[in-house]
């Protein structure tokens, strides 16, 4: 893994918590993105402090958190900056136009599915071509 080649000496110790921090930060960031997406009535009752609850805002914070997770994790295995942003952002902008998609009836403007749909597929394509040119 590519976090783990540190290099000698005193830094070796170092970058293992490093990488071990970005691993549990990734880790959490996927559980509960994962979470607030999948469950938000659940994740509203246990986390939230604040009325009233909106599935729409819980399904949004969700794809950002996962987004962010798939950066953390990302940098743990690729030393690739640019490639790991990206990865990020695709993440976060496929779930998040999937949300649009999917509350569509919870009202919004109507052509944010489209919009966050194209930047989606733009990030995605940036990412396999960045990913190819790399390898």
């Amino acid at each position: 893994m590519a976090a783990f080649d540190a290099p000698s000496g005193e830094g070796r110790g170092t970058q293992a918590v490093v990488t071990w921090i970005t691993l549990l930060g990734g880790v959490f960031f996927v559980v509960f993105g994962t979470w607030a997406l999948l469950w938000p009535h659940n994740f509203y009752e246990a986390v939230a402090e604040f009325p009233p609850f909106n599935l729409h805002l819980f399904h949004d914070a969700g794809a950002f958190q996962l987004g962010i997770g798939a950066s953390l994790l990302g940098a743990v295995l690729w030393p690739d900056a640019v490639f790991v942003a990206l990865l990020g952002g695709s993440v976060a902008a496929i779930i998040h136009a999937a949300s649009h998609v999917i509350d569509r009836d919870l009202g919004g403007d109507a052509s944010g599915p489209w919009s966050l749909g194209a930047l989606a597929v733009v990030l995605l394509t940036a990412t396999v071509l960045r990913l190819r040119v790399r390898r």
